[in-house]
């Protein structure tokens, strides 16, 4: 299996997700696809679905595919490995300036945390830094992902 996969797809696919769904790689095909857990219980039940919109019916054709051949599929890396908190701690210690870090640090701490930073990053200009670090950083676990599956990718 040579498959070769877009980088940017990947990424894109790691930024979107959401509770209650899995984001796969078809190892055969090399598409990208997103099945939600409700999907999957429905196609183990083999529930009918001819009744349901053809959106629906595609989601549902996915799911039976990825219950049916479930040895193509291997995950992408999830939110949790995606450690979003991480990566705005570890921006933190990439800015310069001493007091601008320090008061990014104690934004960063307790409930709120992800609006507190982003209202600091505003006010101290450096919104373009903090996404392209964080863009780099999302590509580099990409990467890392696509080298421990031995998966061939391209930019």
């Amino acid at each position: 299996m040579n498959i070769q996969v877009k980088l940017k797809d990947i990424i894109e696919e790691m930024e979107m997700q959401f509770e209650e769904s899995l984001s796969l790689l078809n190892m055969k095909t090399g598409e990208i696809v997103l099945v939600t857990s409700e999907d999957l219980r429905a196609a183990e039940d083999e529930k009918p679905f001819e009744h349901l919109p053809e959106w629906e019916q595609e989601n549902r054709k996915i799911a039976i595919d990825v219950v049916e051949n479930f040895e193509n599929y291997i995950e992408l890396p999830t939110k949790y490995e995606v450690n979003e908190y991480e990566i705005m701690e570890n921006f933190c210690s990439t800015v310069s300036d001493q007091q601008k870090q320090e008061s990014l640090l104690r934004a960063i701490k307790g409930k709120g945390a992800f609006r507190r930073f982003k209202d600091k990053i505003i006010d101290f200009e450096i919104e373009e830094q903090w996404y392209t670090y964080r863009d780099e950083s999302f590509k580099q676990i990409a990467i890392e992902w696509c080298q421990e599956n031995k998966i061939n990718f391209f930019e």
